[in-house]
């Protein structure tokens, strides 16, 4: 009876029902846990829409600082999304807190095979399955790890540094230097996980245009992670994983046949490691033991490394270990060419440290591990540049336990998304100095003890806590190697001159774009 006499009403009057439903769900997330006392952008508090356009300009690192600056060090970027710009707040959020998870930002960026998603340890929001995975691979990213992994690298860095000299420097064509820096990085991958360079460099082109899909599959993640739900009527839509399971959609993830194809060339070798381990010949290959092979005997040692999930640690590889290292690099070269006097000191680093024979004077100029370890300036001018310009844009989302927390001794409501930016966390006065806006490598050098170790401790170019990305090491020896090594073969410059500027690019890696230059082989003083 009673609906009888209400659904008239509604019908009837329905306009007015549709205005006050929508009028109360804003106003449902504006007041929601009591997160409207937090400023931010006026819009933020009601909608994620908000976020999720502000993201799709691609500088909403900018946006975030600019809010923290005017706001202070909380800022509510959307009805259930905090930014915390305090450095205190970094052991709190990313620190070993029983029951903080990573949000349903990350399972966007996760590969699907065969209909079914591959769980990584980049993108599962389960703690007990990343602690699990992680101790399987642990021993493969690991720093004592690095002697097997520099023979590969020197391998790829020789001849990318010969390929730059025959087609750049002996040539005088500009270089699209973040994207040659990419290729190079590729390739890396290649050699470190399959002993097998991918042609990236050798071809001077994007092979299987993997990285033209990363493009525009990161334009895609970084937006519609502000509202995760939008991945499961799109990308990851439960009838198109259906039709792929039963065989109707054969499409495959990208990323997912690219790792597929290099891995099943080995096969064989794979099967082989996974039942017997590796042999001891394997153990001594003078050009070292690449990731697929250890990956194999993490499978011999632990039947929790499935096929699925060697499969899923390669596909991780190819996502995350090109990107974030192409940035950094290019993020050092610019910095220098942009202030010749800290080009110019670091040169003289170099020079002094061949003059010594802390650096090996190699044919190729190519610097060692052990050697970059030994450069104080140029460990600072890599700092700073990882510093002024950390890979990720946004916040690193993490949800709040159930029970709540305390963070900056304020208590946070349960399932409240929390994070910092590490664009925001990097400028901060009272840890780096006034000048957080000025690339200056010698803050790095003059500090006392107890600052540096607040500075690093600061730094969240690779994330923090248990969620640190587990290929850091590998990206540092990349850099570490790559950075030295081409500036002592070559000088470099900006297409333009000093005035040119690059533009950047945020779709959560922010990288860099219309980067130009010219090189030209470097004689050092005393040659002919």
């Amino acid at each position: 009876m009673l609906a009888n006499e209400i659904l008239p009403l509604l019908v009837r009057y329905w306009p007015i029902v549709l205005v006050s439903l929508t009028l109360a769900f804003f106003l449902n997330n504006k007041f929601w846990k009591g997160l409207n006392k937090y400023p931010g952008h006026w819009v933020a508090g009601y909608t994620n829409w908000w976020r999720l356009w502000d993201v799709s300009k691609r500088n909403h690192h900018w946006t975030t600082l600019a809010l923290h600056r005017k706001h202070g060090d909380i800022v509510r970027l959307g009805p259930n999304v905090l930014s915390f710009a305090d450095p205190r707040a970094i052991k709190a959020i990313y620190g070993l807190n029983k029951g903080v998870y990573k949000s349903d930002f990350y399972p966007v960026q996760g590969a699907v095979a065969n209909g079914r998603r591959l769980l990584s340890l980049f993108s599962t929001t389960d703690e007990d399955f990343h602690a699990k995975y992680r101790r399987c691979v642990n021993n493969a990213f690991a720093m004592s790890s690095l002697v097997n992994y520099e023979p590969l690298v020197s391998s790829t860095l020789s001849f990318w540094l010969d390929k730059t000299q025959e087609m750049y420097a002996d040539t005088d064509r500009v270089c699209n230097f973040s994207q040659w820096l990419q290729f190079f990085a590729f390739d890396v991958i290649g050699d470190l996980t399959w002993s097998k360079r991918l042609g990236f460099v050798e071809g001077n082109k994007d092979v299987d245009n993997i990285i033209g899909f990363l493009g525009e599959f990161f334009n895609y993640v970084a937006p519609v992670g502000q509202m995760p739900i939008l991945d499961q009527l799109l990308w990851k839509n439960p009838i198109s994983l259906f039709a792929q399971r039963i065989g109707l959609d054969k499409r495959i993830h990208p990323v997912t046949l690219f790792a597929l194809n290099r891995s099943n060339e080995r096969a064989g070798q794979v099967e082989k490691i996974k039942r017997f381990g590796l042999s001891d010949d394997e153990k001594a290959n003078p050009r070292g033991i690449d990731l697929l092979s250890k990956f194999a005997q993490a499978s011999h040692d632990h039947p929790f490394m499935d096929d699925n999930r060697i499969l899923s640690t390669c596909t991780s590889m190819v996502f995350a270990g090109s990107e974030t290292t192409a940035i950094s690099l290019s993020a050092v070269f610019y910095f220098l060419v942009k202030h010749p006097p800290v080009y110019a000191k670091l040169m003289a680093e170099l020079d002094a440290a061949v003059a010594t024979g802390t650096i090996e004077n190699r044919p190729d100029k190519t610097v060692s591990w052990p050697e970059a370890q030994k450069l104080p300036y140029l460990d600072a001018v890599i700092q700073e540049s990882f510093r002024l310009h950390p890979a990720p844009g946004l916040i690193m989302e993490r949800v709040v336990p159930p029970a709540g927390m305390q963070i900056l001794n304020t208590h946070i409501p349960g399932g409240t998304i929390v994070g910092i930016n590490a664009w925001v966390v990097h400028r901060r006065p009272e840890v780096f100095g006034l000048d957080v806006d000025t690339f200056r490598p010698e803050r790095w050098l003059e500090a006392p003890a107890d600052k540096l170790k607040e500075m690093k401790g600061t730094m969240l170019q690779f994330g923090a806590g248990a969620r640190t990305c587990i290929g850091k090491n590998i990206s540092l020896l990349e850099v570490y190697k790559l950075v030295p090594s081409f500036l002592r073969r070559f000088e470099i410059e900006l297409q333009g001159g000093l005035g040119s500027e690059w533009k950047t690019h945020n779709a959560w890696f922010v990288t860099q774009k219309e980067f130009n230059t010219r090189f030209r082989v470097r004689r050092e003083e005393g040659s002919a």
